[in-house]
């Protein structure tokens, strides 16, 4: 994998996780699938095939990842980028956007010319820091937010590897920019059996873990990254307490990641 310099806008992650360490639903990962495999054999289908030459827009693939926090859209984008064989750089939008005229498209054109000989995969985390000032157009602000939209597009369009935004607004986009979007995967919240499964993944081999009931678990309402956090602070209550992985700090590490998220601990 080709080394790159840091930057205040992306970093630039090798992944560990593998297609097993996902848990989504069958069409989800069809879905995911399909799109590694658009990105293994476009040499073939563009240039073999003669697919280009009728390809106005550009030859890269896009796609949007929608869905609430914690539902798996990073850790898709991790398996991805590890199935293809090169390293995922998870930008944060929010240090691409600027307030002044003309940075924020200068920001992207560096951001996509340091990647493109990398053929990384960019993983646009957190996209509605730009969606979001897409609005109705009322005055030249306005205008030129969608212009900032569009310009994202166009360099996603032009990048020669794989483009992922990241976003938990869908509703808030622009029809016709989804349109122009190789893919949309939608990442729903786990349900019952799927939250089962995530909680006998997240604990490491090593890690010492009592007997955990995991139907018992699997019925709080949560979502994987939520479980992450729970599992990893448990860890660490282990670690202070000089013991296993209990259920009882588990349902601790649980009460606590309740209370952040501001929600009532169904102690029953």
């Amino acid at each position: 994998m080709t080394q790159q310099p840091a930057s205040p806008t992306f970093r630039i992650l090798r992944p560990g996780v593998r297609w097993d360490d996902l848990v989504l639903p069958a069409e989800q990962v069809a879905a995911l699938e399909a799109l590694a495999g658009q990105v293994r054999h476009r040499t073939t289908v563009h240039e073999h095939w003669g697919f280009a030459a009728g390809m106005s827009r550009g030859l890269g693939i896009t796609a949007l990842f929608s869905g609430g926090p914690g539902t798996g859209k990073a850790m898709a984008a991790e398996v991805i980028a590890r199935d293809l064989q090169v390293d995922l750089y998870r930008i944060d939008l929010a240090a691409v956007v600027s307030k002044y005229l003309g940075e924020t498209e200068k920001n992207l054109r560096q951001l996509f010319a340091a990647a493109e000989c990398s053929g990384a995969v960019l993983f646009f985390d957190e996209a509605d820091a730009l969606f979001g000032r897409r609005s109705e157009v009322t005055d030249s602000h306005d205008r030129y937010a969608n212009l900032e939209v569009t310009c994202l597009l166009q360099q996603m369009e032009a990048y020669r590897g794989l483009a992922i935004l990241a976003t938990n607004r869908k509703q808030a986009l622009d029809p016709a920019f989804v349109r122009r979007l190789r893919f949309v995967i939608d990442f729903l919240r786990p349900g019952q059996r799927d939250r089962r499964s995530i909680w006998q993944k997240v604990f490491p081999a090593q890690a010492p873990v009592d007997e955990l009931n995991w139907e018992r678990l699997a019925r709080f309402d949560l979502a994987g990254g939520d479980i992450q956090r729970i599992a990893l602070n448990a860890a660490f209550l282990a670690a202070q307490a000089g013991s296993k992985i209990t259920l009882p700090l588990v349902l601790t590490a649980l009460r606590a990641e309740y209370r952040k998220l501001g929600r009532k601990v169904p102690e029953s």
